[in-house]
């Protein structure tokens, strides 16, 4: 790979981000859908302010372009890309909320719930699941019913009790518990990993590729996955809250586990190494096809925010 690989990355990245961003917009107009009754003007405002604040819509990224690998349909990618940013973005609604990490900034932002308030910004959150599952469901997504299904059952199972949700649980825990490596790397491939994953194994499904292909992709956004978190923790620790347009330093005062507090930070940084190189592996059955994903692992791994 070449540095004309990497502005290629950059370039796609914004690219995509940009039709991501149009989309939502589009379907956060506020407009009645036929079999709705009313959409509350303070709601819709609150759901904007969470969702179209920017952000580098890494997910939507990469459900995107590992459709891209298949030649698959485009504007169906971009639709199924729309509705993971939705869970995402409900996500980190409800992950600043007061009860949860009680964060006050999100992009440089009020979150949500300082902008409106904490019982409007758990609707929010709530209405955003919803309209993820709308918008894979709606036939406007031009796929076969059975891999539309496909898409909610895979989502629904990576968000959910399994997934992030229970992701989020455990690390609630985790001040109180302090777990082992182990259970750092379980509590992590869910809270971050499971949507990461999702976004990766939903290009296969989208296409219709051979299960092979579908399991190779998850397998390449578990190991993204674990690669994020391990970069945002290393991020928690060194950078400070106006490059990450957050709080930083809230892990290590709270003396929460981490795979960065248990093994230091240049262990952390080898470990970002062979993430990346087996990413890598994973993609070289698509040869030259998957020359951004495999930027997309190194801009994971090396990302400053």
């Amino acid at each position: 790979m070449t540095n004309g690989d990497e502005m290629a990355f950059e370039m796609a990245l914004g690219m995509r981000a940009e039709a991501v961003e149009a989309l939502l917009r589009q379907l956060l107009d506020g407009r009645v859908l036929s079999g709705e009754i009313a959409r509350p003007d303070r709601l819709m405002a609150a759901i904007r302010h969470g969702v179209l604040n920017g952000g580098k819509r890494l997910r939507p990224f990469l459900v995107m372009e590992s459709a891209a690998l298949f030649s698959a349909d485009g504007e169906a990618a971009l639709r199924v890309a729309a509705a993971l940013e939705c869970v995402h973005c409900y996500s980190l609604i409800h992950d600043d909320l007061p009860a949860m990490d009680d964060d006050d900034l999100r992009r440089g932002l009020p979150t949500v719930h300082k902008a409106f308030d904490e019982a409007t910004a758990i609707l929010a959150g709530d209405a955003l699941l919803t309209l993820a599952f709308d918008i894979i469901a709606d036939e406007a997504t031009a796929l076969p019913a059975e891999r539309r299904a496909a898409l909610v059952l895979a989502l629904a199972r990576a968000a959910g009790t399994g997934g992030m949700v229970g992701g989020q649980m455990f690390d609630l825990a985790a001040e109180r518990d302090q777990p082992d490596e182990a259970g750092i790397i379980r509590l992590q491939a869910m809270k971050t990993g499971a949507l990461i994953r999702f976004a990766c194994e939903a290009g296969a499904i989208i296409a219709g590729a051979a299960p092979d292909d579908r399991e190779r992709l998850a397998e390449f956004g578990s190991a993204i996955g674990l690669a994020f978190q391990l970069a945002d923790d290393l991020l928690d620790l060194t950078a400070d809250a106006k490059q990450m347009g957050k709080a930083t330093g809230k892990d290590e005062a709270a003396g929460k586990a981490t795979l960065v507090a248990l093994h230091g930070a240049n262990w952390a940084r080898g470990q970002l190494h062979g993430l990346v190189d087996l990413a890598h592996t994973l993609l070289e059955p698509y040869d030259d096809r998957a020359v951004l994903l495999k930027e997309a692992a190194k801009f994971v791994a090396t990302r400053n925010n």
